[in-house]
C-alpha cells in the first residue's frame, strides 16, 4: 500500500512538473493555441507524456526530425522502426486528392480510415470545410544542410494544429487562401515532388498535414528505401507505361520516389516498389506515362467519397 502511495505521489508531481513545463513557454502562463491543443488531448495524454510529444513535435520540428533521421532510427532494430511507423505514417495522395483535400467546401465528420490507412493508429479524419490552411516550413528540408527549394512548402491542415503552428512560428509559417494553397500544388506538383497525408497518433490520432515531397530530402521515403520501414500507404494507383511513347530517356527513373522504375530499351515498372504518387506521369517529355487505378495498391485517399 505504502509503494503504491509513493508512485501516486512521485506520479502527481512529475505529472505537475511537466504540466508547468508546458505550459510555462518563455514565461507566459500558456499561449493559447498550446492551451487548445492540450485540452483536446486531454490530461491523460498530459501525464503520459504523449501532449509533450506533440508539443516538441509542432514546435521544433526540425530539431524533431533531424534527430529521427540521423539519431534514432539508425540505431533502433527493425521491430522498433515498424513500431515507430505505425504510429506516425503517410498516405501518398495524387495532385487530384490533395487539391480535393483543399477545396473541399463541406464538413467531414469523424471518420475511420481503416482500409485507407493499413495501420493501427491514427487513421482519422475531422475536416471543416474549407479547412484552415497554413504554410510551414518543411522540417525534413531545413534538417539537411543540403536541401531543395523552396521550403515552405508543408501544409498543415485544420484546426488546433493550423492555429498552435502559426502562434508559435510567426517568421515561418502563414496562413493561404484557397488560390494560395493550390497554387503551392500546382508548383510543387510541376517539380515532380510527391504529395503526402499524414497522420500521426499524439495528434490527436488524426490527419493533420500535406507534405509536398522531393526525392532527396523526404524523411519518410528515405526510412522507406533504406531501412525498409513502411512508413507510407500507396495512393491506391499504380503508374503505367506506354510503350509506343517511351523513348527510354531514363527522367522517369530519376524522378522516381522510390526505385520503382527500371529502363533498358522502354521503361518498366518494378510493380511492388511503385507506391502511385504520379511523379513520373508529370515530369514525361513524352506523356508516355499514366496512373491507373489498381485495387491490389489499397483504397485512394479521396474526400470527395467521404462527404
Amino acid at each position: 500500500m505504502q509503494g503504491i502511495v509513493i508512485e501516486i505521489v512521485v506520479g502527481t508531481v512529475a505529472g505537475a512538473v511537466l504540466v508547468f513545463w508546458i505550459y510555462g513557454e518563455r514565461g507566459r502562463l500558456l499561449r493559447k493555441s498550446t492551451l487548445t491543443v492540450m485540452e483536446a488531448q486531454g490530461w491523460k495524454n498530459i501525464l503520459n507524456f504523449k501532449a509533450m510529444h506533440s508539443y516538441i513535435y509542432g514546435r521544433w520540428t526540425r530539431e524533431y526530425i533531424y534527430a529521427l533521421r540521423n539519431i534514432i532510427f539508425p540505431k533502433i532494430d527493425e521491430r522498433g522502426r515498424q513500431k515507430w511507423a505505425d504510429k506516425y505514417h503517410g498516405k501518398v495522395i495524387t495532385n487530384e486528392q490533395a487539391r480535393s483535400v483543399i477545396t473541399l467546401n463541406r464538413n467531414i465528420p469523424l471518420q475511420d480510415l481503416e482500409q485507407v490507412i493499413p495501420y493501427s493508429v491514427a487513421r482519422t479524419i475531422v475536416l471543416n470545410g474549407p479547412p484552415d490552411v497554413v504554410a510551414y516550413e518543411c522540417g525534413c528540408r531545413n534538417s539537411k544542410s543540403n536541401h531543395c527549394s523552396p521550403t515552405q512548402v508543408c501544409m498543415v491542415i485544420g484546426k488546433p494544429f493550423t492555429d498552435f503552428i502559426v502562434e508559435h512560428h510567426p517568421k515561418k509559417a502563414r496562413r493561404l487562401s484557397q488560390p494560395e494553397a493550390l497554387d503551392i500544388l500546382k508548383q510543387e506538383h510541376e517539380r515532380g515532388h510527391m504529395h503526402t497525408a499524414w497522420f500521426k497518433d499524439v495528434l490527436l490520432n488524426r490527419f493533420y498535414n500535406i507534405c509536398n515531397c522531393c526525392k532527396c530530402c523526404c524523411t519518410g521515403t528515405e526510412m522507406m528505401n533504406t531501412y525498409g520501414m513502411k512508413i507510407l500507404a500507396s495512393s491506391g494507383y499504380v503508374s503505367q507505361v506506354d510503350e509506343s511513347k517511351c523513348k527510354a530517356c531514363s527522367i522517369c527513373a530519376k524522378v522516381c520516389h522510390f526505385n520503382a522504375i527500371s529502363v533498358d530499351k522502354t521503361a518498366a515498372v518494378i510493380w511492388d516498389k511503385c507506391m502511385g504518387c504520379g511523379s513520373c506521369v508529370v515530369k514525361c517529355p513524352n506523356q508516355a506515362r499514366s496512373l491507373v487505378r489498381d485495387e491490389k495498391k489499397g483504397i485512394p485517399f479521396d474526400v470527395g467519397a467521404m462527404v
